[in-house]
């Protein structure tokens, strides 16, 4: 067998090296995952997952916020694929649920992570109180109106999840009728991920400590006055029944076709960093792929060569 050249052990050695450098994960992130890090399984407690820790992530701030920025194009590169998929006829879609306590930074999400999607690929619903047409219906209703199309990524502020929180907390509706939800959601939510819809659950799980802080913040600045609701402070009273709703609700509802993934919340900029990170290893999972021309393209290439 004739020996490599010089010339032949470089171009092989620069082609392992892109490679590894297309591999490799930005500094700061260790080999696991994020959908292993996160994901509520069995045993799994509230009160044991620490609100400042960052897992499947060991840098710094620094390091986190670079990391999100190199995350931007393989995001939008995926979502374009899975839009391109459903104009050829693709039934696929995602849906990222976001719930969490007041100052927990579901706004934050919104706009450092489905800011770095393209608009017209994404449908945002914020679930407020139920409105008088709303109450008419199961509570259930308003969330099917919501869900995705075929290539769109939905995102939910609060959820169907609501309805068996507040509601809970508050005692809104009969024990017996909330306790039953928790079989309903499951099932429904079995069955949107069997007709293709792809369900990321998103926990950010805040301290009341941290909270405070934030709420003082807003209370400080002016520029912030237009986020502080009062009726928060009334919420907070309720902390500790509202800790025992969600753990209830991950306990129940974190089931194989749609498992919770609760993401630490006390620093923001891992929050953010751990929500992109969960879309884009679904996405890569879902691998969407370009659809295929419908039309002759080498005809069409010689058609456009010979117009003036």
């Amino acid at each position: 067998m004739a020996k490599k050249s010089a010339k032949d052990k470089k171009s092989s050695k620069d082609k392992r090296s892109s490679k590894d450098a297309k591999d490799a994960k930005p500094e700061g992130i260790t080999p696991v995952s994020f959908t292993e890090a996160l994901r509520a399984g069995d045993g799994f407690e509230l009160i044991d997952l620490d609100p400042r820790s960052t897992p499947g992530f060991d840098g710094d701030k620094a390091a986190g916020e670079e990391a999100l920025a190199c995350l931007g194009d393989q995001l939008a590169e995926l979502q374009e694929r899975l839009f391109a998929e459903s104009k050829g006829g693709g039934k696929r879609s995602v849906l990222l649920i976001v719930q969490g306590m007041d100052t927990s930074g579901k706004g934050g999400i919104l706009r450092h992570v489905v800011g770095a999607l393209d608009p017209q690929g994404v449908h945002i619903t914020s679930f407020k109180a139920p409105s008088a047409l709303e109450r008419k219906h199961p509570f259930l209703w308003r969330i099917r109106k919501a869900l995705p199309m075929p290539g769109q990524i939905g995102v939910f502020d609060r959820s169907q999840y609501e309805d068996v929180l507040i509601v809970r907390v508050h005692d809104l509706v009969p024990p017996s009728q909330w306790s039953r939800r928790y079989a309903q959601i499951n099932a429904f939510e079995k069955k949107i991920v069997e007709s293709g819809t792809t369900v990321i659950k998103v926990m950010l799980h805040i301290s009341s400590d941290e909270q405070k802080a934030r709420l003082v913040e807003r209370l400080e600045r002016p520029d912030k006055h237009w986020k502080f609701n009062p009726g928060d402070l009334d919420e907070r009273t309720h902390w500790a029944a509202y800790q025992e709703a969600y753990q209830v609700a991950i306990e129940k509802c974190s089931t194989p076709a749609a498992p919770w993934f609760v993401v630490p919340a006390d620093r923001k900029w891992y929050a953010r960093l751990a929500v992109t990170e969960l879309v884009l290893e679904h996405l890569r999972a879902l691998d969407p792929q370009w659809p295929k021309a419908d039309f002759d393209v080498e005809a069409e290439q010689k058609r456009l060569a010979e117009t003036p």
